[in-house]
């Protein structure tokens, strides 16, 4: 890393990274300890077997418990039947890449699927052999992905993937006013029955005037217990990522939207560090906040291929400054020719304070068409709490300014308003937070209770063996 803290992404013929990994993550249901198995040679029944077996029942309760914990804070997309049973889930990172014409000249739009995207109502499980599974992703305004499922002997596909494009959507194709447009694949992921698949690796998909890349996947069709299964099904672009050899010292590179599908390792940038910023008021301090920052920007670059730039604040070579009144605060981070603006307000009714909008500027790389980026969105409800109080998150959470723009934040701390010196108030958890606190819990709970009951069994088991013998 630079001193400017700022990483590109890999060089020509990499594949994009991720845009914005989602906050939940899919069931680690392989972390779950076995239930035991039961014995099945024949002899005589003990006293211990029937507790065993009510055990069995208790563990696999309460390990239901803990997967529908972890389901609920998913954020996948999931298709459910008429009785609401799940059929698919899908989490993924999709980025477009869009050719059009307007006078004759070629325009090219870039973008990801939005975090707001929604399952459609055409969405489908499927009906035995006159329908197959499909799902599909509504989005902005008259924009859909579609992914039709089927089966192939002892494997499952997307058998079509079907993309739906409003070009007189003029937020994402400038002057443009050509109507509605489709394009489609055939066969672009499989996986065996029963095993979600799984592709961390980028996967472009080229179609008419169009380029689709998948990236961080996970999904199933034709799912039996309503979760991902433990078991997958790798694509080989990660089978061989895991062979080749990632340098100790990252390189600082830059990167476009892959031309083919041959993948090259990447490296992760580093989480940045905290740093701990401050606004004053006319009543004292207003604002105090602890947190690690990290600013991530797709941009067009001059060969027309999409880019990725990701920039770590660095602490102690950012400045800080705000303002303040009753109703609102303003805290402003300076890191070179880089600026986050984050803009708090209060709800006086619910006596709560929440980030209501976050604006960016920067300056991109060389290769970027447009040298100066800027970005806002003034509709956001996070980081909220209760006024006197301060809201923490040690889990990554990510801002969406816009579908090119998300701001990361790592292990934060904030306080706005009636702040007691220079020292937060009570702590409010992120939702994140207490579900990870919650599960060790739970899981701790289920061994003890297991634990518990075994240890009845078995004294009731001894019990009444003693009790079949008399005294002569």
């Amino acid at each position: 890393m630079t001193d400017r803290g700022r990483r590109h992404s890999p060089q020509p013929g990499a594949p994009l990274p991720p845009a914005a990994p989602r906050r939940f993550r899919p069931c680690p249901c392989s972390a779950l300890p076995p239930v035991p198995p039961r014995l099945a040679s024949p002899r005589l029944a003990t006293p211990l077997e029937p507790a065993m077996a009510r055990a069995q029942g208790a563990w696999r309760l309460l390990a239901a418990a803990v997967l529908l914990g972890f389901l609920q804070a998913s954020s996948s997309f999931e298709v459910k039947d008429q009785s609401g049973k799940i059929c698919i889930i899908a989490d993924m990172t999709v980025a477009f890449s869009v050719e059009y014409k307007i006078n004759g000249q070629k325009e090219f739009a870039h973008f990801f699927l939005p975090q707001n995207a929604t399952v459609g109502s055409q969405s489908s499980c499927g009906k035995g052999n006159t329908s197959h599974p499909l799902l599909v992703l509504d989005f902005g305004a008259g924009h859909s992905l579609s992914l039709n499922f089927s089966e192939l002997a002892d494997k499952y596909q997307v058998e079509e993937l079907v993309f739906h494009y409003n070009l007189s959507d003029a937020t994402l194709f400038h002057n443009s006013t050509a109507g509605v447009k489709t394009v489609s694949h055939k066969t672009i992921i499989q996986a065996y029955m029963g095993t979600k698949y799984r592709c961390i690796s980028s996967k472009q998909v080229s179609m008419k005037n169009v380029n689709v890349t998948f990236s961080n996947v996970t999904l199933e069709a034709y799912l039996t217990n309503g979760t991902f299964s433990m078991n997958k099904t790798e694509c080989a672009e990660d089978m061989v990522s895991t062979t080749a050899v990632v340098p100790t010292t990252p390189k600082q590179t830059t990167s476009q939207v892959p031309t083919t599908t041959s993948p090259v390792p990447t490296v992760s940038p580093s989480n940045p560090a905290v740093g701990k910023y401050n606004v004053t008021g006319p009543n004292g301090t207003c604002v105090l906040a602890y947190m690690g920052l990290q600013l991530n920007i797709t941009y067009l670059k001059k060969d027309e291929k999409m880019g990725l730039d990701v920039l770590n604040f660095i602490p102690h070579n950012t400045t800080s400054s705000g303002r303040c009144n009753n109703m609102s605060a303003v805290l402003n981070l300076t890191f070179e020719k880089t600026r986050v603006i984050f803009h708090f307000a209060l709800n006086a009714t619910a006596e709560k304070f929440f980030l209501q909008g976050v604006n960016v500027s920067t300056t991109l790389p060389s290769e970027a068409k447009v040298p100066r980026f800027e970005a806002s969105n003034n509709s956001m409800s996070e980081l909220r709490a209760t006024v006197g109080n301060s809201y923490k998150c040690s889990a990554e959470e990510n801002l969406q300014v816009t579908d090119k723009a998300l701001v990361n934040v790592f292990n934060v701390q904030v306080q706005v308003f009636k702040i007691d010196g220079d020292k937060f108030g009570a702590v409010e958890e992120c939702q994140l937070d207490e579900n990870n606190m919650l599960i060790p819990i739970i899981v701790g709970a289920a061994l003890a209770g297991l634990v518990l009951i075994v240890l009845i069994a078995y004294l009731i088991g001894r019990k009444r063996s003693h009790a079949g013998y008399q005294t002569i």
